[in-house]
């Protein structure tokens, strides 16, 4: 390596140091639908006001989808606008990971009808799950395959349709989540090191806390399991917001520690927008100044998979970052899981 292409950090245990090529996240894009459900309208389907809403969860309004409109093709238009700002075509795309927890059914995957809608011929196809934290486990599982030269150009998406397995009839989820999806372009950039660092975990022995207790192997559809209401999403809130602050905190402080970095040093910080008392709860012990912060859970609530990879588009897109500036991403999700990424943009 030369010296204009040394990095900046010198901790051995860093990613980029790793024997491999280093992998940078080259493009971004992302997509919602166009329909907006408000507090004031969830104030006409269930028992809440938007200001319960607001002062619990920080979320003044989310996006659902058309009634046609599913997690592939939202996860297909992120992908075409990640692509145009990477500038490359759909040809060029040697594999295809899709985190998500509403795949369009249960195979084959939604990786592989995305394919298809791209037009990605060559790529190959999987899905992951590792609900809210699937789109840094997809950037993880992605850069090992850059980083080993088993492929060039890998493209990552987090998308999810919450909406298709929200009970609108529990006040206490319904008003938390939305849809969309978020797209990452990874490839090698030479004289450039992009994803520092990834951080994952989980603890399967809170699998309880947040579930779809039906669906699966383990509790198959039928006339009882729906009329039970076990198709739909259930999630023990105060016991959630728990174990999120923690994990949090705990990935993104290993994460800084692997680079030899301090918070002050990041410019951009993107935790998963599920709450905005676990997003201040993290942020105050971490020491993240609201400048650093970079929210957008009022506008969408929260999106699984896709959120921070929404709000990792729209703060390069915003100019909340440049070229060379420092990110620190953080999540937490159903598993559980947890994980956290730094990127040099």
């Amino acid at each position: 390596m030369s010296s204009a292409a040394k990095p900046k950090f010198k901790n051995p245990r860093a990613r980029f140091n790793f024997e491999g090529r280093p992998v940078s996240v080259t493009g971004v894009g992302s997509y919602v639908p166009a329909k907006i459900l408000t507090n004031l309208e969830l104030e006409k389907m269930v028992e809440t006001t938007d200001e319960w809403i607001t002062t619990r969860t920080g979320i003044k309004e989310r996006r659902i989808s058309a009634a046609d409109e599913f997690t592939s093709d939202m996860a297909a238009q992120a992908a075409l606008r990640a692509m145009k700002m990477a500038g490359i075509t759909a040809e060029q795309i040697d594999l295809i990971i899709i985190a998500t927890i509403t795949p369009d059914m249960p195979f084959p995957s939604t990786a592989c009808l995305v394919q298809q809608k791209i037009g990605a011929r060559r790529a190959a196809a999987f899905d992951i799950e590792a609900a809210c934290s699937g789109f840094i486990y997809g950037l993880e599982v992605g850069q090992q395959f850059i980083m080993s030269r088993t492929y060039d150009t890998v493209l990552v998406i987090g998308a999810e349709k919450l909406s298709s397995i929200v009970d609108w009839q529990d006040r206490n989820t319904c008003v938390l989540f939305g849809d969309g999806a978020g797209a990452a372009i990874l490839q090698n950039r030479p004289n450039s090191h992009g994803l520092l660092t990834a951080v994952m975990g989980a603890d399967g022995g809170k699998a309880n806390l947040l579930t779809m207790p039906a669906g699966g192997s383990r509790c198959p559809a039928t006339a009882d399991s729906v009329n039970a209401r076990l198709h739909y999403l259930r999630m023990d809130g105060k016991e959630t917001f728990k174990s999120a602050v923690q994990a949090m905190l705990t990935a993104a402080q290993e994460a800084l520690r692997r680079c030899e970095l301090d918070i002050t040093q990041i410019k951009c910080v993107i935790p998963h927008q599920a709450n905005r008392r676990i997003i201040d709860a993290v942020g105050d012990r971490l020491g993240v100044s609201p400048e650093q912060l970079f929210v957008n859970l009022d506008r969408y609530g929260n999106t699984s998979a896709a959120s921070v990879a929404i709000a990792l588009d729209e703060a390069v897109s915003s100019g909340k970052v440049s070229r060379g500036e420092l990110m620190l991403l953080v999540v937490f999700g159903a598993g559980l899981t947890w994980g956290a990424a730094v990127i040099e943009w």
